[in-house]
């Protein structure tokens, strides 16, 4: 195909016309500029095209972007006719822009290898922007994923194109989190101490003096930032699986996206195991009175500790929903979303199916979140009981309400309608606290529940069934080392079981004397 390097200047003659070639200056060099022009495929109709650009400073350089286009041009097999037209409407779309970059030779190559969109620009914040509104799942999901998104994914990546996206650029953006991170914890800790200076800390009114550093001291509490939450080890193990989901599906459309390497399966994270629960023993009880600091941010009663929340717990209305957590490990939402007709209580048989759970600050039904959530589960006697007292309690609330809405769940407020799933968090606390006990999540009374399984003699088997984990792994790395008392148990029962010669310690002679063997 022809092509050639030229000078060429802007000037007009008196008429207002180009001169062009007809420039009486073009004689010196220094006078005008180099341009290039190439002819290139015919378009998909037949109609001649070229690719045509000015402004360079030498034949050097002209000559150097010349040598660019042809070798772009000759990438194609010439019996590929669809490569070259598709080669040729990238070079004349960029020949309409002064400012556009020539594409790379090896990054054009290997898009024709590929087979995919050679004109791609596709930026990371716009493929997420499309993948967010193609997705078809649960709505919690897609706030989750939305948040991610809005919050971490496009303000650090967003700008970069979505084909040229490596594990490098994760890599810095980690670690651009976990420096946010250190900035968060700083500022947090110096809020702290502002608050305590700004505090007068006693009932009566504080004097004239003092009335006046307090003003002084709010108003630097109020410039200073707000309490924000660091993006930890499990937050970022969140971020990389809603971005290697993203990437995933750029893939699947990589003719598209022009995408065909997933960084973030391959960037490398510290951390974001899960934390293993940790039992509130009297040590940790004195420790976290002392300092305010958790041991583990899984926390456990143990069984007498949940004992006095249950005794203090068992004048509530909502009672039963607490004891049933407590003893057969369901979710927040699970025992929230709880139906009657899903309760045989004559069988002492339970049937977990659907959930309530938050879309904001909205509650929303939906089915449970993996297929190994719904399971049947058996109840213990006592539970039996406590629904049976319940269920009484409700068709009181049903007979005496005028206004009754008729949900059909077994635990609702006093007029019938859904119960708030942080309504019943915040009761959890409250009862906590006036029962005195260290503090742990509503969410860890699952762990709770897996606690009492072992102490009543379960085994790991009976906890992954009874909680429904997707593998007795999960319940191994979690409770194995849970309940010491209950393992010390055990071991002293394994122990006896082997017969010696020798006494045990506790059978030793009262007056303490070793007695005498016959010879």
């Amino acid at each position: 195909m022809k092509g050639s390097t030229y000078r060429r200047c802007y000037c007009r003659g008196e008429d207002g016309k180009a001169l062009g070639s007809g420039c009486p200056k073009l004689s010196s060099r220094r006078h005008g500029v180099y341009a290039v022009r190439q002819e290139l495929p015919a378009r998909g109709d037949g109609t001649r095209r070229s690719f045509s650009r000015s402004g360079y400073e030498t034949a050097k350089d002209a000559t150097a972007a010349l040598d660019r286009v042809r070798a772009l041009l000759d990438l194609p097999d010439h019996n590929d006719s669809e490569a070259q037209i598709s080669l040729g409407d990238l070079l004349e779309e960029i020949s309409k822009d002064p400012r556009a970059p020539l594409p790379e030779v090896a990054e054009t190559r290997r898009r024709l290898n590929l087979g995919v969109s050679l004109s791609s620009r596709l930026t990371v914040g716009e493929w997420l922007d499309t993948w967010l509104a193609s997705k078809r799942t649960k709505k919690k999901t897609i706030t989750g994923y939305e948040s991610i998104v809005r919050v971490h994914l496009k303000p650090g990546l967003g700008h970069l194109r979505l084909d040229r996206l490596n594990v490098g650029h994760l890599d810095d953006f980690f670690a651009a989190i976990n420096e946010r991170n250190e900035t968060i914890v700083a500022e947090n800790q110096a809020r702290r101490e502002q608050e305590a200076r700004a505090r007068w800390g006693r009932r009566s009114r504080p004097p004239g003096r003092e009335r006046e550093r307090l003003i002084e001291e709010r108003r630097k509490l109020a410039a200073m930032p707000p309490y924000r939450k660091p993006a930890g080890a499990a937050t970022q193990q969140r971020i990389r699986a809603c971005l290697r989901a993203a990437l995933n599906a750029a893939i699947a459309r990589q003719t598209e996206t022009g995408l065909t390497f997933n960084a973030a399966q391959y960037v490398e994270l510290s951390g974001g195991s899960r934390p293993k629960p940790v039992l509130w023993t009297d040590e940790h009880i004195a420790r976290w009175r002392e300092t305010g600091l958790k041991p583990s941010p899984v926390m456990v009663w143990t069984p007498p500790q949940i004992g006095r929340f249950l005794d203090q717990a068992e004048g509530h209305r909502l009672y039963a929903y607490y004891h049933l957590i407590a003893f057969r490990g369901l979710r927040r939402g699970e025992g929230v979303g709880q139906a009657w007709t899903d309760m045989d209580l004559d069988k002492g048989l339970m049937t977990v199916s659907t959930e309530i759970v938050l879309d904001g600050w909205t509650p929303v039904e939906t089915d449970l979140k993996t297929d190994g959530s719904a399971a049947v589960i058996a109840l213990d006697d006592v539970t039996v009981e406590v629904l049976r007292a319940h269920r009484a309690r409700q068709a009181a609330e049903k007979k005496a309400g005028d206004k009754w809405v008729e949900t059909g769940k077994v635990f609702t407020t006093e007029t019938g309608e859904w119960l708030h799933p942080d309504e019943v968090t915040d009761i959890f606390i409250a009862l906590s606290e006036e029962a005195g006990l260290p503090p742990i999540n509503l969410r860890d009374l699952r762990h709770v529940a897996a606690t009492l399984i072992h102490a009543g003699g379960g085994d790991l088997h009976a906890i992954k069934e009874t909680l429904r984990h997707s593998t007795i792994k999960l319940a191994s790395d979690t409770y194995t080392s849970l309940l010491p008392e209950v393992d010390r148990d055990i071991a002293n029962r394994a122990a006896a079981v082997v017969p010696r010669a020798r006494k045990a310690p506790d059978e030793a002679p009262a007056d303490g004397k070793k007695e005498d063997r016959e010879e």
